[in-house]
């Protein structure tokens, strides 16, 4: 027995409808990974869910963000007051 899945092509969008979705999710992932080309899921013949590939960036590093921002540091092992915060005053 052969399925077929008819995917609506448009130059820009493949289009599935959600239960063909499901059957094949991740062959449509690694589609879409592959191909870099967006895929829209259907509901009752209406777009609900766009999916595509992710073009993040790396995390910054936190240290780096965070180096030269300590203007003073004296006894940090000392222990803090309730005088010495501020959102108590």
């Amino acid at each position: 027995m052969t399925m077929v899945i008819f995917m609506k092509k448009n130059p820009k969008y493949n289009q599935i409808s959600k239960s063909a979705f499901k059957a094949r999710t991740l062959e449509l992932f690694r589609k879409v990974e592959k191909s870099g080309q967006p895929l829209i899921i259907t509901d009752h013949g209406k777009p609900t869910l766009e999916i595509r590939r992710y073009h993040g960036t790396a995390a910054p590093d936190v240290f780096e963000t965070l180096r030269g921002s300590v203007l003073r540091f004296e006894n940090p092992t000392d222990p803090v007051g309730n005088d010495d915060w501020q959102a108590f005053q």
